[in-house]
Parts: C-alpha cells; sequence; structure tokens
C-alpha cells in the first residue's frame, strides 16, 4: 500500500467515526447532541497522559522503565485527534488532503523503518519537550497545522514508530473507540477496566496477531462478554 494511501485510508475511517460518534456536521464545532467540540483541547489532554507514561517525576519512580508499548497507544490517541482537527478544516477531496499531509517535513522521515526508542535520560527529556511543543501548538493563537504535523512525526519517530507501525496501531485503535461508542461510552456504562486489565491492554494483546478489522471488533466483543455477560 503507498504511503498517501494510508494517510488516506485513517482520514477515511476517522470521518465515519466521528460521523457515527458526534452526527453528520460535526465539522461545524457541535456534536448531535449540541456539545462543543475542541479537538486543539483533546490533543493537549492527551498529550498530558502520554507525559506520565514517563518517568517525568523527580521525587517518584525516578528509575521506573518506560511502558513503549502504552506510550505508541498514547501516540495513536493523539493521532486521532489531529486526523479530526485536519478534517474539520479539510477543503478537498480526501486523497488529495492526503497527498498534503504526505507533503510535510518529516514525513518522508517518518516512512522509513522504525527506530527502537531510547531510555537515555536526554532522549527521554528530548521527547517530553517535543510533547510540551505540541501542546504549545494547540493552545495559542497562532496555529500552523504543517508546523503540528512536523512537531507530531518527529515525536512519533524518537518514540520507536513509523508511519506502518502507527497505521497498524490506529486500526485497532479506531475500532476500540467504535467498540466503545456502541458499549455506552458516550452515556458512561462502558466498562473500562476487564477483569484487571485496560481495554487498550486487551487490545494490544489482539493486536499481536490480528489486523483486520471485523476480526478485531469480533475478538473484542468475546472479550467484553466476559466481564459483562448481562450486556448480551
Amino acid at each position: 500500500m503507498q504511503n498517501v494511501q494510508i494517510v488516506e485510508n485513517m482520514l477515511k475511517l476517522q470521518q465515519k467515526l466521528n460521523d457515527e460518534t458526534n452526527g453528520i456536521g460535526w465539522e461545524e464545532g457541535y456534536t448531535k447532541e449540541g456539545k462543543l467540540i475542541s479537538w486543539r483541547r483533546c490533543i493537549y489532554m492527551e498529550c498530558a497522559e502520554l507525559i506520565d507514561s514517563f518517568a517525568w517525576k523527580h521525587w517518584k519512580n525516578i528509575s521506573e522503565p518506560t511502558n513503549w508499548e502504552n506510550v505508541r497507544i498514547e501516540i495513536v490517541d493523539i493521532w486521532h485527534f489531529i486526523l479530526s482537527l485536519l478534517l474539520e478544516n479539510k477543503k478537498q477531496d480526501f486523497h488529495l488532503f492526503a497527498t498534503e499531509i504526505a507533503s510535510v517535513s518529516v514525513f518522508q522521515d517518518f516512512c522509513k523503518e522504525e527506530n527502537k526508542p531510547s531510555e537515555n535520560q536526554s532522549e527521554i527529556y528530548g521527547i517530553l519537550n517535543d510533547i510540551e511543543l505540541i501542546i504549545h501548538k494547540c493552545s495559542g493563537f497562532d496555529f500552523d497545522l504543517g508546523e503540528l504535523l512536523s512537531v507530531y512525526f518527529t515525536l512519533a519517530i524518537k518514540c520507536g514508530l513509523n508511519l506502518n507501525s502507527l497505521y497498524q496501531i490506529y486500526i485497532g485503535k479506531n475500532v476500540l473507540n467504535a467498540f466503545r461508542q456502541d458499549h455506552g461510552y458516550k452515556n458512561g456504562t462502558y466498562i473500562k477496566n476487564w477483569n484487571g486489565k485496560e481495554d487498550n491492554e486487551v487490545l494490544n494483546e489482539i493486536l499481536k496477531t490480528e489486523i483486520d478489522y471485523e476480526k478485531i471488533y469480533n475478538h473484542l466483543e468475546e472479550e467484553y462478554k466476559k466481564v459483562s455477560p448481562c450486556k448480551f
């Protein structure tokens, strides 16, 4: 699959998820229930969660190793919201828009082989600085989507992802997000802890052997039945 096509597929999947979750016309800034949407706020709040994946606290667990699997999930969570922000500003068809995204600086580096992330403290501090730069890009008045994408791709590379691995995890998380919505996430009845494991952890296990959208959904369904059989 060509790189532009991968980006185009993710845009289409995100559009579908947003349409189903928020209602047609969410690009105007409101959900079908009338709730205000702020994708930029979503991005910097997810960035805060990503920061907590690292042992950044100087007073607690200072030698705790980084959970890189969780970092990858958080990076993809941020990507969901960046895609949504991009789609909110989309002015052309999906293919042309994907081509424009692929022309952003750093994208070609992002398409290369994955690098193994480093536990070196200076590298970790560099990653934290990049995360905070994304927060800065999303919280100020001077906003540039191209700059945001460049910083994001740089961050993803440092955290051991490339376009292909982002796509694989994105498919899984997109399925999980749809699954959550289908099972009461919006009204607060969804159970996120599945017998001692967060649903993200369950998803990670599934992604080791499966990448098909429908099969991932079916696996999640099977595991969720074990948590709350009264729902089925």
